[in-house]
């Protein structure tokens, strides 16, 4: 687990604005709890920059750590209960002595805290109490993931107090993903974990589903002349659980054809070569989803290649590829049961027209409402967030930066 300083850990123009949180955030841990705190951490939000709807057919997918993050001031105790206040959310605390699951705290924050307790206990690292005062940048329902920064960010806490930074950061995810799986009830595929964790850019390998293979991919993107923009068109999600649940077994009946049970197990060229027989029995949307998860696995390794040889322009290539994928084969942009509200499609149009070839853009996460995800020319930024704002509302338009390292402790003095 890595100790940074404000200075290290934000950006230089970011700094004086963060400091001031920092010291918020100290303030209102010394009002909710009547003493000061002795240690402040930081877990970062993540984003999906490849592998649109790949995991769940165990294929590859490259993510990362963004800047926007949830800290919290904290000081250890002695009682035996984690206590954390969330900015605007009631106060939660968690009795150490009882981390069984309990279906009543399903969907709670209470939930995380106590599943990232036993996770700890269950793989033999050391627990103790803690109080903590929180406050997030990291957008709910953005597909930054804020369940998985939340989780890492108790799982963080726990191994600077007390285990001294020991417990690896690819640990601190796995039992961040059995928390929100066990505890939440939320299926999770452990990407918004590991990057929230590992931080940086990341490519995790889950053929083995049990153990997926991670890789730190070495790029600097602030180097990249770039800015990673998500972009909030404000569509309802009502209504559409069928339209995300329709798109995992629909690319498994295309494997289920050959025996298999998931896209992993088979090949392109075993589509491709009874595509006739399959369009007929599985139907011409599920032979093109499993086309696009061919196609994109294949490009994450790309993307990543890319990035390590330090061609931002075929990443940027590669990176139009997969939105053209997903709107022209995966089909999750807009809903087939709702052709009068079509915002993906909308933001992807005006996205191109303000960019003209430069950078890329394409659907950020699971689609058919919520964000699109841009790369865009520093010298384009405003002209891009005016139009993305003025269509969309004000403050639609999110601008990130990658951020190189995940769970970690922050140097502050309060």
């Amino acid at each position: 687990m890595k100790t940074l300083s404000i200075e290290k850990l934000y950006s230089k123009e970011d700094i004086d604005r963060q400091s001031a949180r920092y010291a918020q955030a100290a303030a209102e841990f010394e009002r909710e709890f009547g003493i000061k705190p002795t240690a402040f951490f930081s877990a970062p939000g993540r984003t999906e920059v490849g592998g649109n709807h790949t995991d769940h057919n165990l294929g590859c997918v490259l993510a990362a750590g963004v800047s926007l993050d949830i800290i919290a001031a904290v000081a250890p105790t002695d009682d035996g209960f984690i206590t954390i206040k969330s900015e605007g959310f009631p106060i939660d605390k968690v009795n150490l002595a009882d981390t069984d699951v309990k279906e009543a705290d399903k969907n709670t924050s209470a939930a995380l805290i106590r599943g990232m307790a036993a996770g700890f206990t269950h793989g033999g690292h050391a627990v103790g109490g803690f109080r903590a005062y929180c406050t997030s940048e990291v957008l709910q329902g953005s597909g930054l993931s804020s369940s998985a920064a939340y989780e890492v960010l108790v799982g963080t806490i726990l191994n600077g107090l007390y285990n001294g930074g020991d417990v690896s950061d690819v640990e601190v995810a796995k039992i961040a993903q059995y928390a929100e799986n066990v505890h939440f009830g939320k299926p999770s595929g452990l990407m918004d974990q590991m990057a929230s964790s590992v931080g940086g850019l990341i490519t995790i390998d889950f053929k083995d589903k049990d153990d997926p293979v991670i890789r730190s991919i070495d790029f600097d993107f602030a180097q990249s002349g770039h800015k990673l923009c998500i972009v909030d068109t404000k569509g309802s999600h009502a209504d559409l659980t069928p339209e995300y649940a329709a798109i995992p077994p629909e690319m498994k009946s295309v494997a289920e054809h050959f025996g298999k049970t998931v896209l992993r197990e088979i090949s392109k060229a075993d589509v491709m070569d009874n595509i006739a027989v399959l369009r007929k029995e599985c139907g011409d949307r599920a032979v093109l989803r499993a086309l696009h998860y061919f196609d994109e696995n294949e490009r994450v390794g790309r993307q990543a290649e890319a990035l390590e040889k330090g061609d931002f322009s075929d990443f940027l290539h590669l990176i139009t590829e997969s939105g053209n994928s997903s709107l022209a084969y995966l089909q999750n942009i807009f809903a087939a049961v709702n052709v009068r509200e079509q915002g993906l499609t909308v933001a992807l149009y005006l996205a191109k027209q303000v960019l003209s070839g430069e950078g890329a853009c394409r659907v950020h996460g699971g689609g058919f409402a919520g964000t699109i995800q841009a790369f865009v020319p520093d010298h384009k930024l405003e002209k891009f967030r005016t139009e993305m704002d003025r269509v969309f509302g004000e403050g639609a338009c999110h601008v990130l930066t990658i951020r190189n390292c995940g769970g970690t402790k922050v140097l502050f003095e309060a």
